[in-house]
């Protein structure tokens, strides 16, 4: 990691920690070829080089030292980040054992995705108002209190709660560290550290389930899966404090006027929807009947307060076209729109396999938490390892629709063997499937963060990634609940059936859906455990068609993208 950062910084004088730049006046749309091709860049405004020398700040480099120090900072939040996404997926059952309240049980994975996707868009316009590193930190701070809640949780509403609030204050901690990715490194360096990015966040997400078993199964208690946050946060806590630079747009002006001119009733909506559309599909089926009124109510208020919602942010009801909360001016850009749709699928196809391969392994194999996430390594190393070659080679062969192309063609194949397998299904085949897979996802992961800079304004560029985050974290999110929902409603099915005339209620069978802590999965006899462990076995590799829809949007988006190169300065 070292020897990666330090070899693309440059040597420069120390950086003053007050540091601001000035507000950039918009560039008019201009295109960039490399000698000898003919480049389209079709309604797409993008920055040429000049442009952007232009338009950047005389920013003083930072020493060698103080910028491997805040590159420490930014991985090790993102690093959180990951551990905080999967942390939950071995310490359910545990946690199911303490509190009870199977119904809140989505939450805890869920949750925290919510809290992340509902903000993002708040963040993002934040970020272009607010002093960077004051808004960093406060993001920090509100992901450490979250965990503080989760820790010291009396009851499963408590930890819902405290699993929001932390993915509110991630989703900023996420996006800030991308923000300081689009203002220091020089352009073409950007896709490598926006690639160590996923590489931190890979390595916490696998270690997530790691550490959150290890803790359910020893003196500490699942309690300190939540806790460790803490430490981890205080041990880094000086770097963000002392060595993190100062950024900010609007240095002469007053804060309170520019967050009073934030999209409010655009917060709220987006907020809303998001909300709803989990709550819907979490309860839907397994708490509720479809056919309840209670359903039917909650479905169509999510669709009324969607159509508001996007009603609200074209006519830029209540707000203006600078200050709405969704970037709607990417929208009308083809570049931006297939980054978008790429990079929803692509999360969704990720997040998928991170919550249901161990799922998968712990049902069907009985492996305990720390076996599990050693099942998940295949997946994970390839994803960072090719997350980490496409940040290195993009600049170099940047024709970035075949990236697109190649990862949707990987994690295509990767899904649909998965879609075939079975609770027979040799573990070595799985493995293979698991590395079609990650290298699929590693390969444009954040790739877009990138690309969308290159391809927007210079003065947009902290919209434009924030745009591309709602992708990144919505489609994460969405997939979940999706997935979530028709395992719930299809394993429960499936399950019913093969143990039919044993005598099981609905309330067990429903609950051994939660993991290996059930009386049908841990107390009954061989033959029970091999019927109910192959019934949700199948159940999992069914659902494996949200995962092959992720990624064949993948590769339809890379196929429909331009097929131009861009010129990094």
């Amino acid at each position: 990691m070292s020897a990666a950062m330090t070899s693309t910084m440059s040597s420069p004088a120390e950086l003053n920690s007050d540091l601001y730049t000035q507000h950039i006046a918009e560039k008019s749309p201009t295109t960039n070829s490399p000698p000898g091709e003919s480049v389209t860049v079709d309604e797409d405004v993008s920055a040429t080089p000049e442009q952007d020398a232009e338009a950047t700040p005389p920013i003083a480099k930072m020493s060698n030292l103080r910028w491997f120090s805040v590159c420490i900072g930014l991985y090790s939040t993102a690093f959180l980040y990951g551990l905080d996404s999967t942390i939950a997926a071995d310490v359910q059952g545990p946690i199911l054992a303490s509190l009870g309240d199977l119904s809140l049980l989505p939450w805890i994975g869920t949750g925290f995705l919510l809290g992340s996707v509902a903000t993002i868009s708040l963040f993002g316009s934040l970020y272009t108002r607010a002093e960077v590193k004051w808004l960093y930190l406060g993001s920090i701070v509100a992901f450490e209190v979250g965990s503080a809640i989760c820790g010291a949780a009396p009851s499963m509403k408590a930890l819902a709660v405290g699993r929001v609030v932390a993915g509110v204050g991630g989703s900023g901690i996420y996006l800030g560290g991308l923000t300081y990715i689009s203002i220091f490194p020089a352009p073409s360096q950007r896709p490598l550290y926006t690639s160590l990015i996923s590489a931190f966040w890979g390595l916490g997400a696998v270690l997530g389930p790691l550490i959150g078993g290890g803790f359910a199964q020893s003196k500490l208690t699942w309690r300190w899966a939540f806790y460790i946050n803490l430490v981890l946060g205080a041990a880094t806590a000086p770097i963000y404090i002392f060595w993190f630079p100062r950024h900010g747009a609007h240095r002469h002006e007053q804060i309170l006027p520019r967050i009073k001119s934030l999209d409010w009733l655009g917060t709220f909506l987006n907020a809303a929807t998001f909300a709803l559309f989990i709550t819907a599909a979490t309860y839907s089926g397994s708490e509720w009947p479809w056919d309840s009124g209670s359903v039917i109510a909650l479905w169509v208020v999510t669709g009324v307060v969607a159509i508001i919602y996007a009603l609200q942010q074209w006519t830029a009801f209540l707000t203006t076209r600078e200050d709405q909360i969704f970037p709607v001016w990417c929208l009308k850009h083809r570049s931006l729109v297939l980054l978008f749709i790429g990079t929803a699928g692509i999360s969704a196809v990720n997040f998928f396999n991170i919550y249901y391969i161990p799922l998968f392994f712990e049902f069907t194999k009985g492996d305990s938490a720390v076996t599990v996430a050693v099942r998940l390594l295949p997946f994970i190393f390839l994803m960072i390892f090719s997350a980490i070659l496409s940040g290195a080679l993009m600049p170099k062969f940047n024709l970035y629709a075949a990236w697109y192309v190649v990862s949707g063609i990987l994690a295509l194949v990767g899904s649909v063997l998965m879609f075939l397998i079975s609770d027979t299904t040799p573990v070595g085949n799985i493995y293979g499937f698991e590395i079609l897979i990650g290298a699929g996802c590693g390969l444009t992961l954040q790739a877009a963060y990138s690309i969308a800079i290159a391809k927007s304004p210079v003065n947009k560029a902290t919209s434009a990634i924030g745009f591309i985050n709602v992708a990144q974290l919505g489609g994460g999110a969405l997939a979940l609940a999706i997935a979530g929902t028709i395992f719930q409603n299809v394993g429960f099915y499936t399950l019913q059936s093969a143990l039919k005339g044993r005598g099981y209620s609905s309330d067990e069978i429903r609950a051994a859906l939660a993991g290996g802590y059930s009386a049908i999965i841990s107390d009954s006899s061989a033959e029970v455990r091999r019927l109910a462990t192959g019934a949700i076995g199948d159940t999992i590799a069914d659902i494996y068609g949200i995962s092959i829809s992720g990624a064949a949007t993948v590769l339809v988006g890379g196929i429909l993208m331009r097929w131009e190169r861009l010129k990094w300065p």
